[in-house]
């Protein structure tokens, strides 16, 4: 591989980045400059990045520098470098939701979540790619191209949508971290697809306001980090709580579904959950068989109620005149929106609201519920151009995560491919809805047991 500068957060993660700056060892600038000549060299390949705004992000780092030497601290995330999904405004940067429709309007300026990184003292590289109006599990666009999934140098495989750029950026060691957004599982989906962490936080938690809304509802905003300890570190820098801590495994009760959530798993995927899970079982962690009969109901409920919301955000109108040059995936689930009733609508939404108060029965007595996060290993992005064969390995994909978001819940996806794969491998654990400092506690505590894999080999991918 040509010269290439480490990847800053090699060494002690978002922490350590904090007390080398602090030290003196580094700076924000050199940090900036090392993933900025890190995108030069390998995302022209990667395509994680839909805009990088090298010049703002330089600016902003020597800014922070000098805030720093003058006695101002902003806190553990001064000086993080971060890529931003796509459907995001940040001002000064364009906002295309993945698509060559105008869409600006939906979005407006630049939203509360984004002033927060500011405010806390990221600094921003630029926008990461999106599927195309967040609509989509695997990760595969045309009108904004697909980024490529780093694990495999020679097969393009699928990076797990719709925060397939962060997801990218984050495993390449293109970003300290990265923020997404999930409505059906994507954070999570593309994170165990990448091998990153990611969380997927409880709807409301931070606001959505400058975000581009597939569905107000169901839309919650999450990092994709490289563990659980810098989650934890986003997490509380962001929402000013006290940073979670690992939950004491012994004693722990995790449910694990005897239905629909183990079902059809790749072997990698079988096997290396089966593994994570004896290991935290030795650790003290007490699994619970428990039946979720609802899951499968993700099944009607997300093909309907998501193109309706699609339609309903962009107008029939806006939709009708671009949509031949709508990525195709996308413009096929938007024509059904197009026929969704009323009353069909409205009755899927009571029943999800009943689905809610359902799940949160079911989590009594437990401090959550434990998964792969998806069925599958990344599969190869040519295996999508069937579309029949595309749509059984999406609905795969989407198994495990989409009934967390169906039941309102928060959760987490920890990487697990060291226990025998050579893709990525996510375990999921889910939580009560607002038990989000939960669900990092038991994911600190999960990441002490199965370690932090390696990442991948980027040796083919630089320039």
């Amino acid at each position: 591989m040509p010269s290439l500068p480490p990847d800053p957060l090699d060494i002690g993660g978002i922490a350590g980045f904090g007390r080398r700056l602090r030290k003196g060892d580094i700076t924000a600038a050199s940090v900036t400059e090392a993933y900025l000549a890190r995108i030069e060299a390998l995302d022209p390949r990667l395509g994680a990045y839909q805009h990088v705004s090298a010049d703002s992000a330089l600016s902003t780092a020597r800014a922070l520098d000098g805030l720093l030497a003058a006695g101002t601290d902003l806190g553990p995330l001064m000086g993080v470098p971060v890529a931003v999904k796509d459907i995001f405004a940040v001002a000064g940067m364009p906002t295309t939701a993945g698509s060559k429709i105008d869409v600006g309007d939906l979005i407006g300026p630049e939203g509360s979540f984004v002033r927060a990184l500011r405010r806390a003292g990221c600094v921003i590289l630029g926008k990461a790619k999106t599927v195309e109006f967040a609509l989509g599990a695997v990760g595969t666009s045309r009108p904004r191209g697909t980024p490529w999934n780093p694990w495999d140098n020679e097969t393009q495989r699928a990076p797990g949508g719709s925060s397939s750029g962060p997801a990218v950026a984050v495993a390449a060691g293109l970003a300290a971290f990265a923020i997404g957004s999930d409505t059906g599982g994507s954070v999570r989906l593309p994170a165990a697809l990448c091998g990153t962490f990611g969380l997927k936080t409880t709807v409301g938690l931070w606001p959505t306001d400058g975000v581009f809304p597939l569905a107000p509802h169901l839309d919650s905003i999450g990092p994709l980090t490289r563990s659980a300890a810098d989650a934890a570190l986003v997490f509380a820098a962001l929402t000013g709580a006290p940073a979670p801590v690992a939950e004491p495994l012994g004693g722990l009760r995790l449910g694990r579904p005897e239905n629909y959530f183990f079902d059809n798993l790749d072997a990698q995927v079988e096997s290396c959950t089966a593994a994570a899970l004896g290991a935290l079982e030795e650790a003290g962690v007490e699994f619970v068989p428990i039946d979720v009969p609802e899951a499968s109901e993700r099944e009607g409920y997300f093909p309907v109620a998501l193109p309706a919301c699609l339609i309903a955000g962009l107008g029939r109108e806006r939709f009708l005149a671009g949509r031949a040059d709508i990525d195709p995936v996308v413009a096929l689930r938007g024509d059904r929106g197009l026929e969704v009733t009323a009353d069909a609508y409205i009755r899927l939404e009571r029943r999800r609201e009943d689905l809610c108060r359902i799940a949160a029965d079911r989590m009594k007595d437990l401090d959550g519920w434990v998964s792969p996060t998806a069925a599958l290993v990344a599969p190869p992005v040519a295996q999508f151009d069937d579309p029949d064969v595309g749509l059984k390995l999406a609905l795969a994909i989407t198994q495990d995560t989409q009934p967390g978001n169906l039941f309102g819940q928060c959760g987490t996806s920890t990487p697990i491919q060291s226990y025998g794969s050579d893709l990525p491998v996510g375990l999921q654990i889910v939580c009560a809805s607002g038990h989000d400092a939960k669900a990092l506690s038991i994911a600190l505590a999960v990441e002490e047991v199965v370690g932090i894999p390696p990442g991948p080999d980027l040796s083919g991918f630089a320039a």
